[in-house]
């Protein structure tokens, strides 16, 4: 095995990148690889990035969104300095012998490996993380902890360990292809880079996935407020004991939440509960009383009330008119 060589330090010359694309992967995760290369292409006096893009076999990868992405065979890679796997459903068909053998060949010539969404799955699948840090997508943290005991799991946005990048999702993506950025070409280089999406600033990496929306509104109180909130979806705190935790009163919480969020903490962690029932409804099988409960409904019959109003109809109904579940 070459030794490792470290990407993340200065470097002028342009970092020979392989993006593989599997089926059934964002088209948004996809973009958040090659449009940050793209731009600080365009940025530097010299290229930056040199990719190529493969497939997992010689047919081109299918996007969710209907695109097609034609690329070099994994087979016929010969080498690259850096592989970024993109993937999304249907990981358990995308996990074949040939294409986790082929990921452990590239890693196997001391490149970096780095997964965006379902990519984290696919190198974990090959064996490639065990013993470092990553993340996957919040929909997934769970069983990935539970069925790669060898990897120090991170509910984190983006995870560099070692010659290792994983992603949550695409928006950190960005974040992590900005990171690789600033670390080769400087911070006031990546700045800029972000500035051609109108991107102002990444939260630290290690802040933790938000299953919601809105980030920008939060305050740094309304936002640890939300974090305790999220990891206590089923046996909700009373917002006394969230004010008291943080320090705070519940009134200033109170005002907080209606001035930046335009709502009250017992509403917005209503919503929270809400979020996360339909999304257990929708993407598992779980019986809908196991479903009140892991949301924080002491009865059957509050939780329906409640679904039905957050939600226009019952968890029964939306859970007979879902599509198959086809996620990973």
């Amino acid at each position: 095995m070459k030794s490792a060589k470290n990407i993340l330090e200065p470097e002028h010359r342009a970092l020979k990148t392989a993006v593989l694309v599997l089926d059934e992967c964002n088209t948004l995760s996809f973009a958040s690889a090659v449009d940050p290369m793209r731009a600080a292409n365009r940025l530097a006096d010299r290229p930056a990035f040199d990719w190529d893009y493969v497939t997992a076999t010689s047919d081109p990868a299918m996007l969710t969104s209907a695109l097609t992405v034609p690329g070099t065979p994994l087979a016929r890679l010969q080498s690259c300095d850096l592989m970024i796997v993109v993937a999304g459903f249907q990981l358990a068909r995308h996990a074949t012998p040939s294409l986790l053998a082929g990921l452990r060949r590239i890693a196997g010539t001391g490149a970096t490996m780095a997964g965006i969404d379902g990519g984290p799955w696919l190198l974990a699948e090959a064996g490639l993380l065990n013993g470092y840090a990553a993340t996957t997508h919040w929909e997934d943290l769970d069983n990935f902890a539970t069925r790669f005991p060898d990897i120090d799991v991170r509910p984190d946005r983006f995870t560099v360990s070692g010659n290792r990048l994983t992603s949550g999702g695409a928006i950190p993506a960005v974040e992590m292809m900005l990171h690789i950025i600033a670390a080769r070409h400087g911070a006031g280089f990546a700045a800029r880079v972000s500035g051609l999406f109108l991107y102002e600033g990444a939260p630290e990496p290690t802040k933790p996935q938000s299953r919601t929306g809105a980030p920008h509104r939060h305050t740094p109180l309304t936002s640890k407020a939300n974090r305790l909130m999220q990891a206590s979806l089923d046996d909700p705190l009373p917002l006394a004991s969230i004010a008291d935790r943080l320090g705070t009163s519940p009134r200033t919480l109170q005002q907080q939440f209606r001035l930046r969020l335009n709502t009250t903490p017992q509403d917005h962690y209503l919503q929270l509960r809400l979020a996360e029932a339909r999304r257990l409804v929708t993407d598992t099988d779980m019986p809908l009383m196991d479903v009140a409960l892991a949301t924080g409904f002491a009865s059957q019959s509050s939780f329906a009330r409640a679904f039905r109003t957050a939600h226009g109809l019952s968890a029964r109904d939306l859970r007979h008119e879902r599509s198959p579940h086809t996620h990973h």
